[in-house]
Formats: structure tokens, sequence, C-alpha cells
């Protein structure tokens, strides 16, 4: 038997995750001195209600390595054997955590932590696969081997709608968010070998946005990947909508699932800001 587990910035859909019967641990959103739990203690609207209340953005924090151990020891002791993936490793400490919990538990031929080199659904791809695999009977080893195999197959692209967050974040000088705001830049960023850069900056409406990211989903088409084509957005209604209605003309035959981010995710990136996630055959 093979558990496969991830954590909560994977933003799939809850009922995706209950149908492919995977464990999801929480990252941490702190404001203060209060420590709550992303997507348990608080949605990602509450987030953007406390931010715009107190003009202070929280702060994120890694799953621990005790909360790591809870949780595989859980499986382990059930006979399970383990594979975890989730935020990249050059973005977070969670997946050193993991990897270190399994140490303690001297798990290491039964537990697999692999690093997604990836975020948000950039991760669910991956958890697609994964679970596919281990429907098909594979054992952990080999779908570990399959998932470092698959990250470089993934492609993440996300338009932010306004600097405000990254600001707050220290992600964007104030200067370079006066000339983004003046000049109605709307970066988008891209996801490669598990860091995250600037590959345009549109400027205008965030349609412009959309549209330079559609025509980089359409420049891949053959190679595509025709599992699934993912809409991520945080609290960005219309553009998602726009997104997709334009996808399904262009791919019939390919499922377009739309997700909405989570805190942890919303929290570096602020609302409006969406994404296209999808999977390629060929580098």
């Amino acid at each position: 038997m093979v558990k496969i587990l991830t954590d909560s910035t994977n933003d799939l859909p809850l009922d995706v995750i209950k149908k492919l019967d995977i464990e999801v641990i929480p990252l941490y959103v702190n404001f203060g001195d209060e420590s709550l739990k992303d997507g348990v203690d608080i949605k990602t609207e509450e987030l953007y209600k406390r931010v715009s209340s107190n003009g202070v953005l929280p702060k994120t924090a890694a799953i621990t390595i005790g909360d790591f151990e809870t949780v595989f020891k859980k499986y382990l002791d059930m006979g399970y054997e383990l594979v975890y993936t989730g935020i990249s490793g050059a973005m977070s400490s969670t997946l050193n955590n993991a990897r270190i919990a399994i140490e303690n538990l001297d798990a290491q031929d039964k537990a697999y932590a692999i690093d997604s080199k990836n975020l948000s659904t950039g991760i669910g791809l991956l958890l697609f696969k994964a679970c596919k695999d281990r429907d098909l009977g594979l054992n952990a080893r080999e779908i570990a081997a399959n998932i470092e195999k698959n990250t470089d197959y993934v492609l993440s692209q996300f338009a932010i709608e306004q600097m405000e967050y990254l600001h707050k974040g220290g992600r964007c000088s104030g200067v370079a968010r006066f000339a983004a705001t003046v000049l109605r830049i709307k970066p988008i960023i891209e996801v490669r070998g598990g860091k995250m850069d600037v590959q345009a900056k549109p400027i205008g409406k965030i349609k412009v946005a959309l549209d330079r990211m559609l025509k980089q989903l359409i420049s891949d088409k053959d190679r595509l990947d025709k599992d699934h084509i993912i809409v991520t957005h945080s609290m960005a209604d219309e553009s998602a909508k726009y997104l997709i209605a334009k996808i399904k003309e262009e791919f019939k035959d390919v499922d377009i699932l739309e997700t909405n981010a989570g805190c942890v995710i919303s929290s570096h990136c602020g609302p409006g800001t969406i994404g296209i996630l999808y999977m390629v055959n060929s580098k």
C-alpha cells in the first residue's frame, strides 16, 4: 500500500483531494503571535480581510519536523509506504523538514520526500500522475522516481494583477512598485527549476497578460500532456472565466480544472493573481 502526501500549497480542490485519496499537511500563516494552519484555521478570503484591516501581511512558515513525524508515523504504523511532494525546496524549508522526519523515523526504505520544484497546482499536476501510478500498483520507490522525472515537464506561469503584496512581502522595492503602478505593468512569473522568475512585463490591463499566457499555452499545443490544464487564481473570477472560455475553444479534448489559491500562495501574490499550469511531453 502506498500513501501519497502533500502540503497545503498544492491548491487542488478539496473534492479532488478526497477523490485522489491524498493526505494534505498544512503550512502555517502567522499574524503576529497567532499561528494558523493554511486551509484549516484560515481561508483566503479571511486572509485578505485581515490584511485590508491592519495593513500588514502575515508571515508564512514551513511544516515542522514534528508535524511530519506525526503524520508519517501514523501511516507507517498502518503498513503504508509513503511518497510526499510539496512546495519547492528552493522556496521553503518544508521539503527539508520532511526529509529530516523520515530520517528520524528511520524510514528511508519506506518513505520518500521528492522536490516538486514547483508550487500551487504545479504540484497538483505531479500529484495526479503519482496517484495514477499508485493505482497502477507501482511501489513508493517507483512513484517517487517518476515524480522526479515529471518535474521537468511541468510548466507554470502566473500573471500578477497588483504589486501591493509583492511589495509588502519584501519581494519588490517601493520604486519598482511605483513604476509598475504608473506603467500598469502586469508581470508574468514563471516557475523554472524550483524558482520564480519574471518571464514578461506586459503593460496595460490584466487581459494583456492573460492573452500572453494563452499564447504560450497554444504554442505548446503539439507537446501538451492532455490529461489536465489547470487555471489557478486568487479571487480572480472574471479573469478565470475569460481564460477558461478561451482554453476550451482551443483544447476541446483536455480536462480543464479551475482551482483557488490557498492562503500561503495568496499571501505572496495578492488578489487578482491568476495562472495557467500544465504538463508537456518533451522539453
